[in-house]
């Protein structure tokens, strides 16, 4: 969570005031069917929470699941279970955005950079994320984020690494953005409380202010962004399945014309992120909670 020019598409996405509910679903299921570029992984099934410990079963069946749509896979964590999300990903066929989780937990950061290292050593990192919104949540310095990314960068010479957070980060971060061999932006118009109608217009925003805080010489990816299908009105941005839908619709057309990577969040709901995002955690996926389709 991060609050805070089209060529066919107008700036503002596609015009829905005419659409009925079923050619809005077609509409969904089309740009579904097309495929995503990536996906984030949602591993958690109900009554589970991060720290417990995921099986290979439960990974395999997610992964089975999302296969047909998405072309990589982000995932979060290297450790309790995570570390498999990569090695599964890359037996169905799909490259990886492997993140280190890293917190104010000095011993657990440490363990999840020595898996990242020894996973992308062994081939199932494509790129790799030292963090996620650290600076953001206020978890580390930035000197001691940047001293993780340096030993990442030092050990994988060969792998791409960068640092996922917030969009406006790497602007205020100068150092952090030159570290990064590719720039991963979560870019979230809900949480900026826009209005669905400007919602893509705000994305596009975002994405080309950390491009310009790249200089224009990095490759920016959206590491996240998203719509939630439930949950109560956000200052003005509305959670509900015809939104969610639209959102996702826009989102993937502007990613093919213009050929952004952007990692859609998320595959599968989880009931546990109620708990940081009030009710709308709940119901980002594209997938229910059971694993069966929303939309």
């Amino acid at each position: 969570m991060s609050v805070r020019e089209g060529k066919i598409m107008a700036l503002a996405g596609l015009d829905f005031a005419n659409k009925t509910k079923e050619e809005l679903l077609d509409m969904f299921r089309k740009a579904l069917n097309d495929g995503m570029h990536g996906l984030c992984f949602s591993p958690y099934e109900e009554g589970q929470k991060p720290g417990d410990i995921l099986s290979e079963n439960q990974i395999r069946r997610r992964m089975e699941i999302i296969k047909p749509y998405t072309k990589w896979v982000r995932s979060f964590s290297c450790i309790e279970g995570n570390e498999l999300v990569p090695k599964i990903a890359k037996e169905f066929g799909i490259k990886t955005l492997v993140g280190a989780w890293i917190s104010k937990e000095a011993d657990k950061n440490k363990l999840e950079i020595k898996e990242l290292i020894k996973l992308a050593n062994e081939g199932y990192v494509d790129i790799a994320a030292v963090g996620n919104e650290e600076l953001y949540r206020h978890d580390l310095t930035e000197n001691e984020l940047l001293d993780c990314i340096y030993k990442v960068k030092k050990d994988i010479p060969n792998v791409p690494v960068g640092y996922v957070d917030a969009y406006y980060e790497f602007a205020i971060r100068p150092k952090i953005t030159e570290v990064c061999d590719v720039i991963l932006a979560n870019c979230y118009p809900f949480w900026e409380c826009c209005h669905m109608d400007y919602s893509l217009i705000y994305m596009k925003q975002m994405f080309f202010q950390a491009l310009h805080a790249s200089g224009g010489l990095k490759q920016v990816i959206i590491s996240e962004t998203g719509w939630p299908s439930q949950g109560e009105d956000y200052k003005g941005a509305l959670p509900s399945l015809e939104n969610a839908m639209k959102y996702f619709i826009n989102t993937q057309l502007w990613s093919k014309e213009d050929d952004i990577d952007i990692f859609y969040f998320t595959s599968f709901d989880e009931s546990w992120k109620v708990g940081a995002e009030g009710d709308v955690g709940a119901f980002w996926g594209i997938w229910d909670k059971n694993e069966l389709p929303k939309f």
